[in-house]
Order: C-alpha cells, then structure tokens, then sequence
C-alpha cells in the first residue's frame, strides 16, 4: 500500500500549498516521523460495469490517507499530535477528505491524544475549510515561517481538543 500512499503523497507536494516537503521521502523515513497508531486509508472497491450491475473485481483502490504526527517528544505533549490528511488528486471534492478526518479524530482519541494540530498554508482554502468543519479553530498565522523554494511563506495554525480526552 505505501507506493500508493506515497504517490498521493507526491501528488500534494506537486500543488506547491499542501506542505513545505519538496521531496518524497522513503518508507523508513515516513514510518520513522509518524505514530505507529493513527494511520488511515480510504478505498473503494474496483468495480466492472456490466450493465445493470456492477461485478466486484476484489481489487482496491487508494482514495486517501490521514496519519499524524508528535509535536514533541516531551511527555508533557504526548497527548497532541500533527495531522496529515492527504487525498489522490482525482478524489478531491468528493468528501474523502472529511471521512478520514473525522475517522483520524476518533482514532486519535482511542490513542489517548487531546489536542492535533494542523499547519496549513493560508492558500489552500480547502484544507482549512475541511479542517474548520470537523471542529479545528484558528489559533493564529505564523507569518513568513519557512521558504517553500525561495518563496518565504505563511502558515495557518489550527488545532482541535478533544471533549473526551483529557478533560
């Protein structure tokens, strides 16, 4: 499943909004950064139309996926979390992108994590709106944070708490 997820994940950095990665890193890599727990999929059956119905092919393709991330390796955080939500480019729009948001916020929750947070680019209107209706707010702008090549660039910081988690 990782060279799909990878190439979703290629296909975001190619929009130059979705994150500040330039290059896609390797499994060992992306295993090493992520929780081990917290890590989704969305798939839909490959279906053969014929006719009037649809013949199941018993294959699977790759929508989407959400994984997150420690903020910190104190202890004190160990409770909040980054979240990655990627969808394959031919899927945005669809509502994937909700499903395994809230599906990361209810996992994220049985992992015993309080807070995620999410950095979005001001520009990727969607990703904020989508973050926005699943219960994230607005924490503040951190102006000019990185460059993304030579482009210095802005970034959103959104976070959601949890109402069953550490309360």
């Amino acid at each position: 499943m990782w060279p799909v997820v990878r190439e979703i994940h290629r296909e975001g950095i190619a929009t130059g909004n979705a994150t500040f990665e330039t290059e896609l890193p390797d499994w060992e890599k992306w295993d090493s950064v992520h929780h081990k727990h917290c890590r989704l999929v969305a798939l839909e059956p490959i279906a053969e139309d014929a006719g009037d119905f649809l013949i199941p092919l018993g294959k699977l393709r790759v929508l989407g996926w959400a994984a997150l991330s420690p903020v910190s390796s104190r202890i004190v955080y160990s409770g909040v979390a980054e979240v990655s939500v990627y969808v394959a480019a031919n899927t945005r729009g669809s509502g994937v992108g909700k499903f395994l948001l809230q599906a990361l916020i209810d996992e994220s929750e049985l992992h015993g994590i309080w807070t995620l947070q999410a950095g979005i680019f001001p520009e990727n209107v969607a990703s904020i709106a989508l973050h926005k209706s699943c219960g994230f707010r607005k924490v503040g702008v951190r102006r000019r944070i990185g460059k993304l090549g030579e482009v210095w660039r802005d970034v959103l910081l959104l976070e959601r708490r949890s109402a069953r988690v550490g309360v």
